[in-house]
């Protein structure tokens, strides 16, 4: 996150030659945000109304005053509904400057602040005319957030280098068995689909079973009946003809009642 966009008029009581700078605005996702702060000791010098007057050239601040203190709001994005989402506070008392800031999800909490401590920095050229400020304590918060920036890349290069091959690798590997998944898929897919068809001619011919003709089925019990010393289990034909057995018994009445056959009690 850098600060681009330079101020487009000159800021008063302020080396002509610097400007304020907006911290770069990022896309980010609308999860709640976290909250960071600083703050270094500062001695002010003149008035309140003065600071106010001043913070007021800087087009982006909302500035507010209480009654011993100064705010100064930017809002660099906001939520769905309106309310300041990424945005920083500068707070002015009478022996402190402070900036309370969020911190976006999605932006590491260094890089924010790294950012905000150059913001801030910025600003200290506004303000300089209305306060005495240790530049000690400026080149102190400085230099903490190099430290913490050089502590959050702690491996060298070579090992660096060598993570990421490993990691480069194991995505090449599993590109490949994405591949080889997605190809075995396909292959099941069209083995269902063949199984899913034969499925479907097993079930019409067992449709055209179970839909014999009557005159058909009449000749079938009487063969089953000669074939079987005049006997007819009614579950096991129905079982092997795949005809309902209440149809069997019917046919079966039909025969008797026709004479093709005798009942037996």
């Amino acid at each position: 996150m850098g600060l681009p966009l330079p101020q487009k008029k000159p800021v008063q009581n302020a080396n002509p030659k610097s400007a304020i700078q907006k911290p770069q605005q990022q896309a980010i996702s609308r999860s709640a945000p976290t909250v960071g702060a600083f703050a270094i000791n500062a001695k002010l010098k003149s008035d309140l109304k003065e600071v106010v007057s001043a913070l007021r050239t800087v087009s982006f601040l909302t500035v507010s005053q209480e009654k011993s203190a100064v705010n100064g709001l930017y809002v660099e994005s906001r939520d769905i509904n309106k309310k300041p989402y990424v945005f920083s506070i500068l707070k002015l008392t009478e022996d402190s400057l402070e900036l309370v800031y969020s911190i976006p999800p999605g932006v590491a909490p260094i890089r924010r602040r790294l950012d905000m401590v150059r913001y801030f920095i910025n600003l200290l050229t506004v303000l300089e005319p209305f306060y005495s400020i240790d530049q000690k304590i400026v080149l102190q918060l400085m230099e903490n957030s190099i430290k913490d920036v050089t502590d959050s890349v702690s491996m060298d290069s070579p090992k660096l280098y060598t993570e990421y091959d490993t990691l480069k690798k194991e995505v090449d590997d599993l590109k490949k068995k994405v591949k080889r998944l997605s190809d075995e898929n396909n292959t099941l897919s069209n083995d269902n689909y063949e199984l899913k068809n034969r499925n479907d001619e097993l079930l019409l011919r067992l449709k055209q079973l179970e839909n014999i003709p009557d005159d058909a089925l009449k000749a079938k019990i009487q063969e089953w009946v000669a074939d079987h010393n005049g006997e007819i289990n009614i579950s096991e034909f129905a079982k092997l003809n795949n005809v309902n057995e209440v149809r069997v018994e019917e046919m079966l009445n039909v025969l008797i009642t026709e004479g093709y056959i005798e009942s037996v009690q």
